[in-house]
């Protein structure tokens, strides 16, 4: 079984009516790590889902957290904002609702692809709605017992000053301490450091519950069955840790079934910060790489394992893997080894598996095809010239262009140096090629002329011609390219030659035979 499934499982055993749980703090860019619970909690949800339970996903955007610092991503001006609530906070591109609606909406737009089902909520409305009301007055009453269990679990000192509530200053907008004394259900008064006594309602958004203590107050709101979280929380003496024990005994209520997740990790720069800002964002990964083959990479391995994300080549081997998973999934025939990756494959669909093996076109091969045609149309055109796309489906043909966009988008911002080129509509400036050279085009033309036009009978006729000539292979390969993309390597030539026109390629030939250096 993979290990969504034994997950689901779990959950469907021990719960009539499944909610798994998963949610994010947008005080910042959203990594493309972030990615990895959305994908967690939408697969156990799929997997529960498939063994016939009624279950939901919710996606909880922490909007009511505040603004820690000015992170260097952030115009100076955003300093008098820090403290403050970031649903309160504007918009830094005035575009959006608020500072948190400005960072999460690319990243609903990048889940909502990924085809993840789920209820998105805003915490500081839950606040506003009076759905922490109950949590926070068990907090109050139950103050000196929570004091206790932080330090039983963490280690923290038991404070007789420690504040489960911080209600938000109606002056200046940040969070200010409570005066216990004055608790009354529903209203407790504050005194803020800006200097201003007030009195906050915990049935509206005047304040909030500490992150140690609104974690598992969502799971008593909620009733949640499982949740997906980052390593860090469960870390021993950790915030599930001491979440686990309040939700037990002081709000008395079950633990979620946990799952804690390793980190995604930038291949070559480091583990990834969810507040800093990165060089790959949720919305990058989703447009640089197809939807399902990013649901793969992430279920592929156990949520205890590491993922290594490579924004470079990896995409291309990622893309690769996955095309062939999805090969060995409706032959049916793979190995041991292969079984879990199969398995993958089959739940990164969501439970819409194909009914058939879909139109493949190696995205390698895409990657040439999208810089030899500037639109979807003139992608189609190349592709038919090496391969029958008669009996590709409307969806087949939507994920083709999917993947093209995802190629552009890759090649525009990502790909290494080494895969872009330009066919130039002539021989490019600056090409010198020796009177060797031309002859070597000379004797190629001869034998293209009445060949046919396919990979492997191509490379054959540039290999032959090459050790034939003075030039050599090696060297003949290099001033075709110079010729053709006024560089010394491309893509491999024979399908690069094939996927051409070829009387384009011919005429190139020509015209280098009588190059003028």
């Amino acid at each position: 079984m993979h290990w969504a499934e034994v997950v689901a499982k779990e959950v469907a055993d021990t719960c009539e009516r499944p909610l798994i749980a998963t949610g994010i703090s947008p005080t910042g860019i959203i990594h493309v790590g972030s990615l990895r619970e959305a994908i967690t909690g939408e697969s156990v949800r799929s997997a529960v889902e498939k063994l016939g339970k009624e279950v939901r996903l919710i996606y909880l955007i922490d909007s009511f957290d505040p603004l820690r610092k000015c992170y260097d991503f952030l115009p100076k001006e955003f300093e008098e904002h820090v403290g403050k609530p970031i649903c309160w906070i504007p918009c830094p591109c005035g575009k959006h609702n608020n500072y948190a609606h400005h960072f999460v909406q690319p990243f609903l737009d990048a889940v909502e692809s990924l085809d993840v089902k789920c209820e998105i909520i805003w915490t500081h409305e839950l606040y506003e709605q009076g759905a922490f009301a109950e949590a926070i007055d068990i907090c109050f009453k139950k103050r000196k017992e929570i004091t206790k269990i932080l330090h039983e679990v963490s280690g923290k000192e038991e404070r007789e000053d420690y504040a489960p509530y911080s209600p938000v200053c109606s002056e200046c907008k940040r969070f200010a301490n409570p005066v216990f004394e004055t608790y009354s259900y529903p209203t407790v008064e504050y005194q803020c450091v800006c200097g201003h006594h007030g009195t906050a309602d915990i049935r509206k958004g005047d304040g909030k519950l500490t992150w140690r203590l609104e974690w598992p107050a969502k799971w008593m709101i909620f009733g949640t069955s499982a949740e997906p979280f980052g390593k860090d929380h469960a870390a021993s003496g950790g915030s599930f840790d001491t979440g686990k024990r309040i939700v037990e005994e002081v709000y008395c209520r079950k633990t979620p079934y946990p799952i804690p997740y390793e980190f995604v990790q930038l291949k070559g720069v480091g583990q990834m910060h969810k507040s800093l800002g990165c060089s790959v964002t949720g919305l990058d990964a989703i447009n640089m790489t197809p939807p399902e083959v990013l649901n793969y990479m992430f279920l592929r391995v156990n949520p205890s394992k590491v993922i290594d994300y490579d924004s470079g080549m990896g995409v291309l081997d990622m893309a690769d893997e996955y095309d062939r998973m999805e090969k060995l999934f409706f032959e049916g025939e793979y190995t041991e080894s292969e079984e879990n990756s199969v398995l993958a494959y089959e739940i990164a669909q969501h439970n819409h598996v194909p009914k058939k093996l879909p139109l493949q076109v190696p995205y390698r091969h895409l990657v040439n095809v999208a810089q030899m045609a500037d639109t979807f149309e003139g992608v189609l055109d190349v592709l038919k010239r090496t391969m029958d796309l008669s009996e590709a489906n409307e969806e087949d043909m939507r994920r083709l262009k999917r993947r093209v966009d995802c190629v552009r988008y890759w090649l525009n911002g990502f790909a290494p140096d080494q895969v872009k080129f330009s066919v130039y509509p002539t021989i490019p400036p600056g090409t010198e090629l020796t009177m060797n050279d031309k002859a070597f085009f000379q004797e190629l033309v001869k034998r293209m002329n009445d060949a046919n036009w396919d990979a492997d009978t191509i490379s054959q006729i540039v290999s032959e011609t090459g050790k034939g000539s003075p030039v050599g292979t090696k060297a003949g390969f290099r001033v075709i390219y110079q010729v053709l993309i006024g560089k010394d390597v491309g893509p491999r030539l024979g399908p690069f030659l094939s996927s051409m026109d070829k009387q384009f390629v011919i005429n190139r030939f020509i015209q280098a035979s009588r190059h003028n250096s």
